[in-house]
């Protein structure tokens, strides 16, 4: 059975090895010791912690099969993004420049540096092992996160984002940055995003062109970059988009992936999950698949399983289930349907 759990230090090495089979892009997931260590430290002081208002918590699940003990993803909910230094990115919106004596009025596509979205929550770090990939278990990794969202609401803000890495090609260059970031840096692409995941953003954004960037300026390569999701990111993508998630005007600082945009009470995990009282039963008589979890807070589990719900009615559990779950007779568990 495969659940999703807060991370513990005892997960370090097994985290590393994630963190080298990511997708290039995922810099919240960095290949280096030290840098992982202090992320786990973090986010079990998060889910200690006792806020009862948004703040700079991060919060770091890992799903893991309980039969191995292997670990075969991970994923983050960053509560305040730009909490504690500017949260950067690129707004894309047309430039309008207009001549009364010629009649012409002409609009131009521009990126500019910004950090509008500091102050969202941010939903970041996904990833998942290749023989999973689109199963329930992405689903199960990525929308879990949303339960603990509901479940923990003053803790995050209303609206929450998440950035969704841009195209590069097989050996790893972004056309986008080696038209735009590369002449402010003279690094290749793969060496940014590692920066990136070992320090910030920050001291890299600082660096970039203050002013507005004409896009028809761009080779066209780039321009087609602008938007474009990697392959291997279109699961995390089509997995929010089913959740109301959208587009916005606004992209990656340095790949120019997407930025996707839902108000928090109008995501489908968070507005339709239902919450249940637990009956235990040594056997179920399966008739729908479902995505279900606790609303604790350290002792946060999420699981994917085949039950009978009936509304109004208790939910029936087999003891396995309720020992993944950490949950016992009469406890409240969340569900949505899969």
């Amino acid at each position: 059975m495969l659940v999703l759990r807060p991370v513990e230090q005892s997960d370090l090495p097994q985290l590393q090895q994630l963190a080298r089979d990511s997708l290039v892009g995922v810099t919240s997931l960095p290949d280096d010791r030290e840098r992982l260590r202090d992320k786990i430290a973090a986010s079990c002081a998060s889910f200690d912690s006792e806020a009862a208002a948004q703040g700079p918590e991060n919060y770091f699940f890992v799903l893991q099969d309980l039969d191995s003990q292997q670990l075969l993803g991970c994923s983050e909910i960053l509560a305040t993004a730009g909490f504690n230094e500017p949260f950067y990115s690129l707004r894309n919106r047309h430039f309008t420049s207009a001549s009364r004596e010629l009649n012409i009025e002409h609009g131009v596509p521009a990126l500019s540096l910004c950090h509008d979205l500091s102050g969202h929550t941010l939903l970041r770090g996904f990833h998942i092992d290749a023989k999973l990939v689109r199963t329930v278990f992405s689903e199960l990794l990525s929308r879990a996160r949303l339960l603990f969202i509901a479940a923990h609401a003053p803790r995050f803000a209303e609206t929450v984002i998440t950035e969704i890495v841009g195209y590069s090609d097989a050996d790893g260059h972004s056309p986008f940055w080696d038209a735009l970031g590369k002449h402010f840096f003279d690094l290749p692409y793969l060496e940014a995003e590692r920066l990136c995941g070992l320090q910030s953003r920050t001291f890299l954004a600082e660096l970039m062109p203050q002013y507005p960037i004409y896009v028809p300026m761009l080779p066209q390569a780039a321009q087609d970059c602008i938007g474009k999701i990697h392959p291997d990111g279109q699961e995390a993508f089509d997995i929010l988009a089913r959740e109301g998630f959208e587009t916005n005007s606004y992209i990656d600082l340095f790949d120019a992936g997407p930025t996707l945009y839902a108000r928090t009470a109008n995501i489908r995990s968070i507005a339709r999950s239902q919450i249940v009282a637990v009956q235990q039963q040594p056997r179920i008589d399966a008739r729908g698949r479902y995505l279900l979890s606790n609303d604790a807070l350290h002792g946060f589990r999420a699981v994917v399983a085949e039950l009978d719900y009936q509304p109004d009615q208790p939910l029936c559990l087999t003891p396995a289930l309720c020992a993944a779950l950490n949950v016992t007779e009469g406890s409240p568990i969340r569900l949505i349907a899969l």
